[in-house]
């Protein structure tokens, strides 16, 4: 990844941290996208320290001009672009309400559409790129509750075929993430709210739901960001990747 920029949305926390230090560690320039600032200014004066190259910016995906303008702010080639940025819901199709159909709808769906529409050109015009969208396992299984975040990230999934196809001739590569439960500041915030005094037996329960009997870590999903993101993935794009301890195939 050495003399590559890297764009992360969302990489202020969890994953996108994750996959931020990843590429960072291996040489890249990373640029941290995320509408926390006080959070992305804190993580990023802690890798700089690190001696890792990496930048700030404050952006929310959902919002067109403000992906375009920090898009143009950067100098030089964008190699490689991760939509990681999400949000997440709890609700069958009688508890979703349109306003939580419409919170997902923009930064989940309109987020990777901006991020990608903003890069695009500069790919083309570079020779290539790589884009790496973070769907989900629920965008090709049903899962309890999920409605809305389902439908979200079923549109994630088919626009990275659909860029897939339209750039393969411009040497742009584009692959989706699907990851299954994954132990980050999420699930320990949405366990303390939802689960208090009860958070350690709860946790337990939803990662025995996972074949191999834990949840994945942000790092492993980072760590084929990071394959997909370089040369030796050169043959790979148009694909779904599954980091999800066996949740899809060996669900018991």
């Amino acid at each position: 990844m050495k003399g590559k920029n890297i764009l992360v949305t969302g990489g202020a926390s969890g994953i996108g941290l994750a996959i931020v230090k990843k590429f960072a560690a291996a040489g890249g320039k990373v640029y941290i996208l995320d509408f926390n600032e006080e959070n992305g200014q804190k993580v990023t004066t802690g890798l700089k320290a690190e001696g890792l190259k990496v930048e700030f910016r404050k952006m929310d995906v959902a919002v067109r001009q403000e992906v375009q303008q920090v898009v143009d702010s950067i100098d030089g080639n964008i190699d490689v672009l991760v939509n990681n940025a999400g949000v997440s819901h709890i609700g069958n199709l009688e508890t979703t309400e349109e306003a939580d159909l419409d919170r997902l709808y923009a930064v989940n769906i309109k987020g990777v559409f901006h991020c990608s529409k903003a890069v695009i050109g500069r790919m083309k015009s570079q020779g290539g790129g790589v884009i790496i969208n973070m769907a989900s396992v629920a965008a090709t299984m049903g899962i309890p509750d999920r409605f809305a975040y389902s439908m979200t990230k079923g549109a994630v999934l088919n626009m990275t075929l659909t860029i897939a196809r339209d750039y393969v001739k411009d040497n742009i590569r584009c692959n989706a993430i699907s990851p299954a439960r994954i132990h980050t500041p999420f699930v320990d915030d949405y366990l303390a709210k939802t689960y208090p005094g009860k958070e350690e037996e709860v946790f337990e329960q939803l990662a025995a739901t996972q074949p191999v009997g834990r949840m994945g870590s942000p790092e492993e999903v980072a760590n084929m960001a990071f394959f997909l993101a370089s040369d030796e993935a050169a043959f790979l794009t148009g694909a779904d990747y599954l980091v999800d301890g066996g949740f899809c195939k060996l669900k018991m």
